[in-house]
């Protein structure tokens, strides 16, 4: 069975219920599973599959991992985010790649179900070698399915050898069509930004940046700490990071806030 019939297949099921039980999950799960163990050992890349529902993901990994400390195996993490290997990537191309996978998913949310698996990130990104220093490698990024409801379930993320080594322009980052190799024009997702935060999320967000206290803005406000929490709470969500600081880091690359 080819990729594109069990996505066929997924989102025809997906699209028709607003939920899923465990055992087709299973089912599911194990069909994309199957794939990124495939492609692993033909490529000997590193492949993460991520279940973005349920915040977790397995890690497959080829010869290539050893530039990760990964050994040729498969493991499973409790998170979305792969942390051993984002540990050895350069803080300033990770930062920007999760910029580019934060635009590229909700891009894929202005699309149709059926439309969104036309569409993978690419990027180059530095990591530390065996000997510490940096070279460049290779990221992509797939949508794979969604539930019903529009949210994104499964992804993958390949990580590859990259056989340009001369210095990039930050990481590069584009979403390309599949089909037919375009390469879209920044214009047409960057204006998705605005739909990420909501116009109060931005304003609390630009006084945590400025070094304010949840009290302090909510005196400024005119809210309650505990709202300035919530709001806190959506806003690191949202931006798919894991705190404050993280979330101001990639509004201000974003040009969502400015200080």
């Amino acid at each position: 069975m080819t990729l594109k019939s069990i996505q066929d297949e997924v989102n025809d099921v997906l699209t028709k219920q607003s939920s899923i039980d465990s055992l087709q999950k299973k089912t599911v799960i194990e069909h994309y599973k199957q794939i990124a163990q495939s492609y692993v050992k033909v490529e000997h890349s590193v492949a993460v599959l991520t279940n973005f529902q349920d915040n977790y993901s397995y890690i497959f990994s080829g010869a290539f991992g050893s530039i990760f400390g990964l050994q040729p195996e498969s493991s499973f993490i409790e998170s979305a985010f792969e942390d051993d290997i984002f540990n050895k990537i350069h803080p300033d191309d990770l930062l920007e790649r999760h910029v580019l996978e934060l635009r590229y998913f909700h891009f894929l949310m202005t699309l149709s179900p059926e439309d969104r698996c036309k569409y993978s990130t690419y990027s180059y990104i530095r990591t530390h070698n065996s000997d510490g220093a940096y070279m460049y490698i290779t990221h992509r990024t797939y949508f794979l399915t969604s539930l019903s409801n529009g949210v994104i379930w499964l992804a993958l993320c390949v990580y590859s050898p990259c056989v340009e080594q001369n210095s990039h322009q930050g990481i590069e980052g584009k979403i390309v069509n599949n089909e037919n190799g375009e390469i879209l024009p920044i214009a047409k997702y960057i204006q998705c930004d605005k739909m990420i935060l909501s116009d109060r999320e931005i304003e609390i967000l630009r006084e945590i940046a400025l070094g304010k206290g949840s009290k302090e803005i909510a005196s400024e406000l005119y809210i309650s700490p505990y709202t300035v929490y919530r709001h806190r709470q959506n806003l690191i969500k949202k931006l798919k990071v894991t705190n404050s600081a993280e979330a101001v880091k990639t509004a201000l690359l974003m040009g969502l806030i400015n200080i």
